[in-house]
Parts: C-alpha cells; structure tokens; sequence
C-alpha cells in the first residue's frame, strides 16, 4: 500500500528524474521537449477555451435561459477567471506535468483523492474531445456530406491520436493555425452583428429576457451558467503542458490571464449578437446549428459552407489540445507510479507517450460511439467544476508552504469565492441534468478499476528509490 509520504515525496519530484534525459549512451530518451514559449502559449489557451463550446452548445444555452444570452457567459467566465488565479499560483509553486492532481496531493496527502482527481482531469479532457468529435461528424460536416456520426466520429478520433504521437511541437504549432481559422468564424459572427444593427435589425428587449417557464430567475441563470461553463473550460489544460514550455513559472501568469480575456470577450459578444439577431426558441431549436440561424439572419448572402468549414476547424482545434492534455497527465501520473508504468512510456523517436495516448484515444472512441453531444459536453462540465473547487481548496491549503523561488500569487480572497460558485454548480442545485453525474460516475468506476489493478498487482514498481529522492 502506497503511503501518504512515499506519493509525496514521487509527486514533489515528478519529472526531476526524467528532466535527466538520455543519462547514458544508447538509453531511451524520457525527457518532453520544452518547445512551447510565450506566444505559443497564449494560442494555446486561447485555442483550447474557443471551440466546441461556443460552435455547438449556444443554442441549448438559449434554451436554458432565453434571450439573456450572454448572462451565462459572463457567468462562467468570472468562475474560471477567478480559478485561473488558484492555477497560476499553484502551478508557479509546482510546474509539474500533473497538474490538478499534484496540487491536491500534496495540500491533502490523500493518494485515492489524488487518483480520483487525476482520473477526473484526464476524463474530462477525453469528453471534451468526444463531444467536439461528435459535434463535427453530427453539425458542420453535413453541410457538405451525410455519413454515420459514429463512424465518422471514431476516425475523427484516430486521426488526432496519430497528430498527438507525431509530437507535441507540430501538435502545437498546428493548434496556432486551428485558433487563427477558429477566431474567424467567431468574428464573423461578430461582424454580422455589428453589420446588422447597424442596418436597422435587431431586437434589443431580447437580451434581458429570461426564461423562467419551469424555474425562477436563479435557477434558470446557474443552469444556463453549468452549461456554458464547457465553453469556458480549457485554461486548465496548459498547466499539464509545464514540462514542454520554456520558463514556465514566468510566461504562464500573463499567457493564460490574457488568453481568458481574449476568449471570453469573444464569447461575450457573440453571445450578444445571437440574441439581439436571432429569437432565443429559433436558437434553442437550431441546438449545434445555432451560429448558422445567425448568419442566415444577419448575413443572408453568405456562404454558409464557408462557415461549416471554419466551424469544422474549431472543433478539430478544440478536440486536439484535450487529446494532447489528456494523453500528457496519463504520462505525468504513470511515471510517479500512480497508474501503471506502461502508460509513461515515451517513444525512442518520437519522443511521445505513446502508450497514453492510445489509451486516452480509446476510450475516447467508446464514448462517440455511445454518448449524445449534451451529455459529453455537460459531463466535461461536471467533472471540472469538482475538480476546480477541490483545486481552490488546495490553493488555500498550499499557502501554509512556501518555496525558494518566486511565483504568482492570487489574491487573498479569490480562491475562497472561486470555490464556493464551482462548488455549487457542480451540485444539482444548480439545475444541473442527472445524467451528467451518471457518466461522471462510470468514467470515475473506471478508474478506481484501474488505481485497484496498480494498487494490488503492480505494487512492486512503488519502490523505486530513484523515484523517492527528494
């Protein structure tokens, strides 16, 4: 049995002992590439927070709320802003490949909550790729050809696994590529609204509408708010990529806060320009085609393929970067000897862990397969927003320990509020659909399984004295 010091101790030195690259003629190369600077930094957040969210939820966020559409963004911004705060401070102390699951480690010492909190991290990472996958095959893709979503799906997912074993370097250089493409269609948006208003239409009285036909006022803004909050997450994913970026106790605070400015003002304002344009039961009733409803009202001469092209390059972005996430924290979490060894295995020439990414990517597939689009992108929803408030907490518990060198610290109050509104959206006070904690608890069945397997049959690889130096 793993002790609470013999996790701690891996977990404070997670990637120090592969940080040693090729030690010897002929040895296998573990050591990640730090390829990603600043600038590629900053796409990446912004990459990862634009996509499926906003391509194919906004028509169901209109029809938990109505006209008010953008109240719900705001909402979820401000939850995710004020948690960024506790990220950056933890991961500015910490710049470890684990993430969530190493700040909840070591301010809890728990090895079953980290287990569970690593495993939660990774599943939402997969839901999301599922959900961006689905909504490819299912929304942007039949603008120019009908094929089985499923079918369609599944390839889409092997697809991004042989661009993840390729390397992280052309994974995230092609992300700055997706996110340019992405922020267009976006604009767009933006610029039939402006375009449209300004030609007389419009319906201003729309955007304090709120639809409180089976709920009160609050409850129909914290579901809509549980809801859009999957177009708000994605900040947190960089954080799993500190191994591969160059100086990232410096370059994370300014990439990642100025990343979630520029998102979030997008999602703002296409959220305005979709109510002011289009009637909030039109949108509900488009569902994933919603951001076409817009242009056909606002732009009626434009090219809708146009749109389903960029749109279908949103989510192959979106889906890309969970799947370089969640292939990552499978790596971090193996070689700490938390999950299976096999699972931190880095290819000799590629220099990628491979093997995660084949098990991120399978399971990815089975999900497609079986899983509607609401479902997957309110579960990612869920599983984050339990996650975040265990995060916070441990933001405030980690203040206790203090490290040599300099790193950013979040306000004395922020991690105190960011807990209590994760915390409570993530509870079925919040309107939240019961199905949501279903697939939440069968992906989390899954990996006790798999912490039981490495607990009971693998325990001989926790011993590991290189891996215990501290």
């Amino acid at each position: 049995m793993v002790t609470h010091r013999v996790v701690t101790a891996r977990l404070r030195v997670m990637s120090e002992t592969t940080a040693q690259g090729m030690a010897a003629e002929g040895e296998v190369p573990t050591e990640l590439k730090r390829v990603i600077g600043p600038k590629l930094l900053f796409f990446f957040v912004v990459g990862d927070i634009l996509g499926t969210g906003i391509y194919a939820l906004i028509g169901s966020v209109a029809g938990e709320i109505g006209g008010a559409l953008w109240v719900p963004f705001v909402g979820a911004f401000l939850v995710a802003f004020l948690t960024a705060f506790s990220y950056l401070e933890l991961v500015g102390k910490y710049p470890r490949a684990a993430g969530a699951a190493l700040y909840t480690n070591r301010a809890f010492g728990i090895p079953f909550l980290t287990f569970l909190v690593a495993f939660a991290v990774m599943s939402s990472g997969i839901t999301s790729a599922s959900s961006a996958a689905v909504a490819f095959a299912k929304t942007y893709l039949q603008q120019f050809i009908t094929l089985p979503t499923s079918a369609v799906a599944i390839a889409f997912i092997l697809l991004l696994a042989l661009i993840n074993f390729r390397g992280v370097g052309e994974s995230v250089k092609a992300n700055v590529v997706l996110t340019c493409i992405e922020l267009s269609g976006l604009l767009i948006i933006i610029a039939i609204g402006i375009y449209a208003i300004g030609s007389g239409q419009g319906e201003p009285s729309r955007l304090t509408q709120i639809d409180t036909a089976d709920s009160g006022v609050l409850l129909a803004i914290t579901s809509a708010t549980a809801l859009a909050f999957f177009a708000m997450v994605g900040f947190e994913d960089s954080v799993n990529m500190a191994e591969e970026c160059t100086e990232p106790t410096k370059i994370f605070p300014r990439a990642m806060l100025l990343g979630m400015g520029a998102a979030g003002l997008i999602y703002v304002l296409v959220a305005l320009t979709c109510s002011l344009l289009v009637p909030a039961d039109r949108l509900a009733a488009a569902q994933s085609d919603a951001l076409f409803e817009v242009v056909k009202i606002g732009a009626p001469g434009f090219p809708l393929r146009i749109f389903a092209v960029i749109g279908l390059f949103a989510v192959i972005n979106s889906a890309l970067i969970n799947m370089l996430m969640a292939s990552r924290l499978g790596y971090g979490l193996a070689r700490e000897r938390i999950i299976p060894s096999v699972l931190g295995s880095v290819h000799p020439t590629r220099r990628t862990p491979w093997i995660s990414i084949v098990f991120t990517s399978a399971i990815a597939v089975v999900l497609v397969t079986f899983v509607p689009l609401a479902s997957l992108a309110g579960t990612t929803s869920l599983l984050l927003l339990a996650v975040f408030t265990l995060v916070n907490i441990a933001c405030l518990v980690l203040r206790r320990h203090t490290v040599e060198h300099q790193h950013f610290r979040a306000p004395t109050w922020s991690p105190w509020v960011a807990a209590l509104l994760c915390a409570y959206l993530a509870t079925p006070l919040s309107g939240r659909d019961p199905d949501h904690y279903l697939l939440a608890g069968v992906l989390l069945v899954v990996g006790v399984l798999l912490w039981l397997v490495n607990r009971l049959f693998l325990g001989k690889s926790e011993s590991n004295p290189a891996t215990l130096s501290d």
